[in-house]
């Protein structure tokens, strides 16, 4: 059909008022941040070194590295450097294991030597065990070109009195120390300690099924912390993930770290996060456990009870199998 003058004008009309409408639809619409997350491995080099053979370990340690890498994921892993002594004497291949993050590309910091909780140790001697952690770590990172600048406090405890906290943040800061703190806490040493005996005993269909209940047990974990960031901040705060260096988390990580990406997080590195505003509040929390900071900033907002419910909890049967009362 053929249109006269005026026919061409409305078509014209009409088109016009259907792109501007679409622009506007386009322009009003802000797309989405991605998620972001830390993904912190603790008690490096491994944690299961008494539960299994050194030939296990080097398998399952490979496995954690390659799945890190392959997905991109900007890893830190935190040293015990205790661990990399056995009857006294410096184990060669344990050191090497730390070598291999770094030539990954992923990070490494500072545990202590021996794990020594902070609210059970006088202050000099969890300043010497920070020292003592270096000794290794320090010239290993300065042969790729770095130093250790991340510190995380064993057992998540940050101290109780305020004239211990505040040497402490002296002394790390003296050292080129930053704290790395934890957002996601979650009990995945409980699933890994029950997840390898079950390995010792055989027990595939046992440790598929704890696998399993594990990765859905961090994403009700995301869930949930994802959901607290809102309610404190009003919006969501970039995240860090607490793990452990364990078989369990060798065998979980690909596909942990996919239903991650699936959620909308992109994996970054400490220096990316750290500087959010977030990470500048104020720690309320001066009891004697290890907590995310999310709940410590709460305290300090004076947050009711029951803000704090809801948290998905590692099931009984888990507990009973890996033999803890608790988390």
């Amino acid at each position: 059909m053929r249109l006269g003058g005026c026919g061409w004008r409305v078509v014209a009309l009409v088109g016009i008022s259907l792109l501007s409408s679409a622009s506007v639809e386009a322009g009003g619409r802000q797309p989405t941040p991605p998620r972001r997350v830390v993904i912190t491995v603790d008690d490096l080099p491994w944690v299961e070194f008494a539960l299994s053979t050194p030939a296990e370990v080097a398998a399952r340690h490979r496995k954690l590295i390659d799945a890190l890498s392959r997905q991109r994921s900007q890893a830190i892993g935190f040293v015990n450097e205790d661990k990399l002594y056995q009857h006294d004497a410096l184990v060669p291949a344990r050191r090497q294991m730390l070598e291999d993050w770094l030539r990954a590309g992923l990070s490494l910091g500072n545990h202590t030597y021996g794990h020594r909780g902070l609210h059970s140790t006088a202050i000099a001697d969890y300043e010497q065990a920070i020292l003592r952690g270096e000794s290794e770590l320090r010239p290993l990172m300065a042969a790729y070109g770095a130093a250790p600048v991340w510190f995380r406090h064993p057992f998540l405890q940050a101290g109780q009195e305020a004239a211990a906290r505040q040497r402490l943040a002296d002394f790390l800061a003296r050292r080129g120390y930053r704290i790395a703190p934890v957002t996601i806490d979650n009990g995945d040493w409980i699933f890994a300690r029950a997840y390898v005996q079950a390995l010792n005993a055989g027990d595939q269909v046992l440790a598929t099924s704890l696998r399993d209940r594990f990765i859905a047990y961090i994403e009700a974990k995301f869930k949930y912390y994802e959901q607290q960031s809102k309610r404190l901040f009003g919006r969501e705060i970039p995240q860090i993930l607490l793990l452990h260096a364990s078989a369990l988390n060798a065998d979980s990580m690909d596909e942990l770290l996919r239903r991650l990406r699936r959620r909308g997080y992109e994996f970054v590195s400490m220096e990316d996060v750290i500087d959010d505003p977030a990470y500048a509040h104020a720690d309320g929390y001066r009891g004697r456990a290890g907590i995310s900071w999310m709940h410590r900033w709460a305290m300090a907002e004076q947050q009711p009870k029951v803000f704090y419910q809801g948290e998905p909890a590692v099931p009984a049967d888990v507990l009973a199998l890996a033999g803890v009362s608790g988390e």
